[in-house]
């Protein structure tokens, strides 16, 4: 994530640009470390929402409102006491720090002027909200930290205010001279991105990264395998990366990793060129939609987070178990072997001196002359009997070990499917379904107070171009309920070939399905499958009526004999996925 000061950047012309001047309405502290103020001005009425929040820090303008809490926190009411119907006369980002200044002008009790400054502080788990007076002084914060919290300051009434030690070699990439760039960037011991990051205020990572995507420089090779020529390049890269800042130039754009967000910038991220990149009028949009997004994807993960490491640990030990099976399986191949030996023994031994060690004899099978060890304390008969008991011995193995290698392989592609279904959940109700079928399976135990659970997840339900209905299954249940008892018998049946991934119906209406039908069902199939994230996947296809359940399988198996088959890249950013 990119919160980075060119972020704020664009974060405070677009402030400018709409609260600026405008009054502050009304003030809501929605959780503990959340403001929410609705400020009108001469461009309208509009929300801007902040959070201190160590994980997700953010700011922008919505149009969402939040609900508060019946009593208001202390921080909300000094607000409320000090600037409520105060005026937003200046909006400011100092030294491209990831801080923004909101000078406040409003009336006291006396009914004098006064002027107080709201300061924002967007910097990861050190993220705060900081109330000052005209002198700088403290008079509340959202966060207060004490000396035993941070030896480097104190956040605490009554403190004066100084913004975050940061380096103090560190240059402003907005106005920093080649000159110093080459005496104070070119010559760190590190590599080219680090060395961007670590000498430029507000440079995240992010950006150093593209700068030198934008050389067409390894960003992870050192700064002296650069040359001259190729250090000048850098400093034009991040010149014209600091012109369209101050001119305003802004980008606002999310990259997207199938449909989840791996990254935003203000920049335009070139760097990204495999992703999908999806650019907005207004850096508001882009935190708004890029914070609903992560938090799903962030949240459903962290409540599945149990179910993974079950899943995880049990196909670890049948991966594990599988192997060996495996391995004890190819050493029973020699049993045909001592099977042979037996019969040429008990062919060829009547010759056999006392005390022999070894017999050469033609192998009739093969017709080739071969030597076969004997154990020198025992006769023919004994030897032939000796090797007749291994391959009986290895035979028993083979059979027995042929019908648990079948089941433990079928057991870890039952668990590589809810692995897979625990990736495509998006919400509890999905992993309420997943987790009932781990406790059928014996992987949970359900506790004696549980009642079952109740169901409450549903397949996705996508239209196609053409208005066909298309269902997928989000996990081994729902894949079952789809196929043999909501798809007819003429309805179209895909799946990711040879992996774990979602059934997916087409309902037909028992008409001919345009070609394109078949691809969007084909993107679905593949995108809802362990091959989401492939160039290509290949999908298996076929009409209902040719899908089989064989008896005693896991919820969600199958087999067909027949079948067409496409190739496709697994994108359905095209496709609608209607609300039931």
């Amino acid at each position: 994530m990119a919160l980075d000061g060119f972020v704020i950047s664009n974060i405070v012309y677009e402030l400018n640009q709409t609260i600026l001047n405008a009054k502050i309405s009304k003030i809501a502290q929605p959780e503990n470390d959340e403001l929410l103020f609705t400020c009108k001005g001469s461009n309208g009425q509009f929300r801007l929402a902040m959070s201190a929040s160590a994980s997700l820090p953010f700011l922008y303008l919505t149009d969402q409102n939040k609900s508060s809490p019946m009593t208001a926190p202390n921080f909300c009411m000094v607000l409320r006491k000090h600037i409520a119907n105060g005026r937003i006369i200046k909006i400011y980002q100092p030294h491209m720090e990831r801080i923004i200044h909101f000078d406040i002008e409003h009336l006291d009790e006396m009914g004098d002027l006064c002027q107080k400054t709201l300061i924002v502080e967007l910097m990861g788990k050190h993220s705060n909200i900081i109330f000052c007076n005209s002198d700088g002084k403290i008079i509340d914060s959202i966060k207060h930290i004490s000396s035993m919290m941070s030896s480097l300051r104190e956040v605490l009434p009554g403190r004066d205010y100084c913004i975050p030690a940061t380096q103090d070699d560190r240059l402003n990439p907005l106005e920093v001279t080649e000159e110093a760039f080459m005496d104070m960037v070119m010559k760190k011991p590190t590599s080219i991105t680090k060395a961007l990051y670590s000498s430029f205020t507000g440079l995240s990572p992010l950006l150093a990264s593209e700068i030198c995507h934008r050389s067409s420089i390894d960003g992870d090779m050192p700064v002296d395998s650069l040359d001259d020529d190729g250090k000048k390049h850098l400093f034009n890269n991040l010149t014209w990366i600091a012109e369209d800042v101050k001119n305003h130039t802004y980008k606002p754009n999310i990259i997207f990793k199938g449909k989840e967000p791996i990254d935003f910038s203000c920049i335009e991220l070139t760097q990204f060129s495999d992703y999908d990149a999806k650019n907005f009028d207004s850096i508001s949009q882009v935190l708004e939609e890029y914070y609903a997004s992560k938090n799903v994807y962030t949240r459903i993960r962290q409540k599945s987070v149990d179910l993974r490491k079950i899943v995880s640990t049990a196909l670890d030990r049948n991966r594990k178990k599988y192997q060996l099976q495996e391995k004890q399986l190819k050493d029973t191949e020699k049993r045909d072997k001592y099977k042979v030996y037996g019969e040429l023994i008990h062919t060829y031994g009547y010759g056999l001196e006392e005390g022999a060690k070894k017999l050469e004899a033609l192998n009739y099978y093969t017709n080739e002359m071969i030597t076969i060890p004997l154990d020198s304390q025992l006769d023919a008969k004994g030897n032939a009997q000796k090797y007749f008991d291994r391959y009986n011995k290895l035979k028993r193995t083979y059979e027995a070990l042929t019908k648990l290698t079948e089941e433990t392989k079928t057991e870890i592609e039952h668990l590589e499917s809810i692995s897979t279904a625990l990736d495509i959940a998006l919400t509890e109700d999905d992993l309420v379904q997943i987790k009932e079928e781990l406790i059928e399976f014996g992987y949970i135990k359900r506790k004696k107070t549980d009642k079952k659970a109740r169901i409450k997840s549903k397949p996705f339900h996508y239209r196609s171009s053409d208005g066909y209905d298309i269902y997928v299954g989000k996990n081994n249940y729902q894949n079952d309920e789809l196929t043999f008892k909501f798809a007819t018998g003429n309805d179209w049946w895909f799946h990711a070939k040879g992996m774990p991934g979602s059934h997916v119906i087409v309902k037909s209406n028992n008409e001919e399905l345009p070609d394109r039908v078949f691809e969007e069902a084909g993107m679905l199939a593949g995108y809802y499958s362990k091959g989401r994230e492939d160039e290509k996947v290949e999908i298996d296809y076929l009409q209902k009526k040719n899908v089989k359940k064989p008896n005693g399988a896991a919820p969600g198996f199958v087999v067909y004999y027949t079948n067409y088959s496409l190739t496709i890249h697994p994108d359905i950013s095209g496709l609608t996925l209607v609300s039931d």
